[in-house]
C-alpha cells in the first residue's frame, strides 16, 4: 500500500533562507527505521528528523544522517519544533518534550527563537594519539596541543582550538583520512575546531564540525557541538568560570557560504546546557513511496 509522508525542508540557526543548517523534517507514525535511513539518504542533508507520537514524552524524535542514525541532532530538533510551530500543532511560547535516543530532550519555542536542553556532557583531557589527527586535518603549522590540549566529551567529539580564525578558515582537512581513523574507533567520531577570534564584534567562538563517520564531511552548522563549546571553553579558561545568567553565542558555516549563529547559555546551579536559535521553512511537501 503506497504511503503519503508530510515533509519539509527548514534551514536551523538562520532567519535568512539558504543560509544555516538545512534539516529534513517528516511526521509520521508508520515508518520503519529502513523507511527512515531511505528518506534520509533521499534528502541527502545532515540530518533528517523524524516525529512521531509518543506515550512517553509530547512526541517520538528520531535523527539520520544519509548512511546512520545519530543519537543527538540540534540543529534537526530546532528544525522539528520550527516545523510543528508551522503546522500548528504547538503555538508560540511553548514548551515541548520529545523522546529521543539521548533520553527526554526539554525545548520551548517563544517569539520567533526555538531552544533546547541538551544532556551536559562529560569532558576530559584526550590523551590518544594527537599526531596522526593533527596529520589528517593538515594542522601541523596551526594546531598546538601542548599549549591547549585536545579535550573529548562523552559522546565522542574532539574538541580542538585555533589560534586565528583565518587559519581556521583555511583549514584543508583529509576527509579520507579523519574517517580511517575515527572507524577504529579510537573513541573520537567527530571533530570540532575553534577559535575564540569572531567574524561579527560580541560573538565569542567561531567553529568548524568534521564527522566523515557520519557520511558528512563538513556540517554548516552543529547544535551538539555548539552547546558542550561553551564548557569546552570553561574548561580551558577561554572565557570566564562564571557563566551564570549569560548567553554567548557561537559562529559556524560561513566558509561553506551558509552563515549560522547559535546562542548558548549554561548554569551551574541548574545543571542546565541549552541551544537556541531561528529558522526558516525552504519548502513544504508530501513524500509518496
Amino acid at each position: 500500500m503506497k504511503k503519503y509522508v508530510d515533509a519539509y525542508q527548514i534551514d536551523a540557526f538562520t532567519d535568512e533562507p539558504f543560509k544555516g543548517n538545512p534539516a529534513g523534517v517528516v511526521y509520521s507514525d508508520e515508518l520503519s527505521a529502513e523507511e527512515m535511513q531511505l528518506i534520509a539518504r533521499e534528502f541527502n542533508v545532515s540530518e533528517t528528523a523524524f516525529i512521531s507520537k509518543s506515550s512517553e514524552a509530547d512526541f517520538n524524535l528520531r535523527w539520520f544522517t544519509p548512511t546512520v542514525e545519530v543519537k543527538l541532532c540540534g540543529h534537526a530538533t530546532i528544525a522539528s519544533i520550527h516545523y510543528l510551530l508551522q503546522r500548528g500543532i504547538i503555538q508560540d511560547n511553548y514548551s515541548i518534550t520529545f523522546k529521543t535516543l539521548s533520553g527526554i530532550l526539554k525545548c520551548q519555542t517563544q517569539n520567533g527563537i526555538h531552544s533546547l536542553s541538551l544532556p551536559v556532557p562529560e569532558l576530559k583531557l584526550f590523551e590518544g594519539n594527537r599526531e596522526e589527527i593533527i596529520e589528517a586535518l593538515n594542522g601541523e603549522k596551526v594546531i598546538n596541543p601542548k599549549k591547549f590540549p585536545f579535550i573529548i566529551d562523552d559522546g565522542g567529539y574532539l574538541y580542538i582550538y585555533i589560534s586565528s580564525l583565518n587559519e581556521l578558515m583555511n583549514l584543508k582537512p583529509d576527509y579520507k583520512a579523519l574517517l580511517d581513523l575515527s572507524s577504529k574507533r579510537k573513541g573520537y567520531d567527530a571533530f570540532t575546531l575553534f577559535t575564540t577570534e569572531t567574524i561579527e564584534s560580541g560573538n565569542q567562538a567561531h567553529l568548524r564540525f568534521f564527522a566523515p563517520y557520519y557520511g558528512i564531511d563538513e556540517d554548516p552548522v552543529t547544535g551538539s557541538a555548539n552547546g558542550p563549546l561553551l564548557l569546552v571553553l570553561r574548561y580551558l579558561k577561554l572565557i570566564k568560570e562564571n557563566t551564570e545568567g549569560k548567553t554567548y553565542t557561537f559562529e559556524q558555516g560561513d566558509v561553506l557560504g551558509r552563515k549560522g549563529r547559535i546562542n548558548v547559555s549554561f548554569s551551574q546551579s541548574k545543571n542546565e546546557l541549552i541551544i537556541s536559535g531561528k529558522a526558516v521553512t525552504i519548502f513544504k511537501g508530501e513524500l509518496n513511496f
